[in-house]
């Protein structure tokens, strides 16, 4: 069953952000409440970056910090460990969290088992799980199609999550790891290359040889018969003289013995 959709274009985020640059009290907190709930918003680091936002962190509203911080960098396993520490989900709330956690499973394997997206997702049945990823594709944060011969999703792509910033160096180490990894690889198409060029020159010297020795033989062949040629001539031309002067010899005798002597 194949599902598929072109990637989301424009920042949904953006309103809630100008906003956000002047509210403060309550309404803070309603905007929080509305930017989880919102379609197409998945990404919230700009809003956490706001001072009056990241402020809440002292504020008896903590929750409302925290349940932000969830959806901008947790799963929906990490609430079902703490609900205390996070305010109570509305279904459309808790829909996206458990969109956002495919997210992150999916930046740690193309091929996600049905089983383990049921634990993480706590969903007790197949068909519900299906109609969750169909959800998730048809929102545009994955790309993929459900493998249901083997039970699994297989993702093409997946949006990006935020990162916090004590992940950077993570990220980094990650990518120096795939750079290194490039240059080795680099390296080994690089002597792969020499050694088929190296190879290749072998191989048309050794063809250059071979027809040099043909040439050669050819000639050599063609001379051995010239030179056998010739002296078959040559044994001929013997042989019809000898004959001539045999037959001159036999001539004689014959005339001789045919001769009648008088007396």
């Amino acid at each position: 069953m194949v599902v598929d959709k072109s990637p989301l274009s424009g920042t949904a985020l953006e309103q809630f952000v100008i906003l956000a640059k002047t509210i403060k009290g309550a309404a803070r907190t309603e905007l929080i409440k509305q930017v989880l709930e919102a379609p197409g918003v998945y990404v919230f680091g700009e809003l956490l970056d706001m001072p009056n936002i990241s402020e809440l962190g002292n504020s008896p509203d903590k929750k409302y910090l925290n349940t932000l911080e969830l959806f901008a960098y947790g799963t929906y396993k990490d609430y079902l460990a703490d609900k205390n520490n996070f305010l109570e989900l509305s279904p459309a709330q808790q829909k996206k969290l458990q969109h956002l956690t495919i997210v992150t499973l999916a930046t740690k394997s193309k091929c996600i088992p049905y089983n383990v997206l049921l634990i993480e997702l706590d969903i007790k049945n197949v068909r519900d799980l299906e109609d969750l990823i169909i959800e998730a594709i048809y929102a545009d944060i994955i790309h993929g199609k459900l493998d249901q011969k083997n039970s699994q999703l297989e993702v093409d792509y997946a949006v990006g999550r935020d990162i916090r910033a004590e992940d950077i160096n993570i990220i980094v180490n990650c990518l120096q790891d795939w750079c290194s990894a490039c240059e080795g690889v680099l390296s080994c198409v690089e002597t792969q290359i020499h050694r088929a060029n190296s190879e290749k020159t072998r191989s048309m010297q050794r063809k250059s040889d071979i027809e040099n020795e043909i040439v050669n033989i050819k000639k050599t062949l063609k001379t051995q018969l010239q030179e056998r040629s010739d002296g078959t001539d040559e044994v001929m031309a013997t042989d019809s003289r000898e004959a001539a002067s045999t037959g001159d010899k036999g001539k004689k005798s014959q005339k001789i013995k045919g001769l009648k002597i008088l007396r």
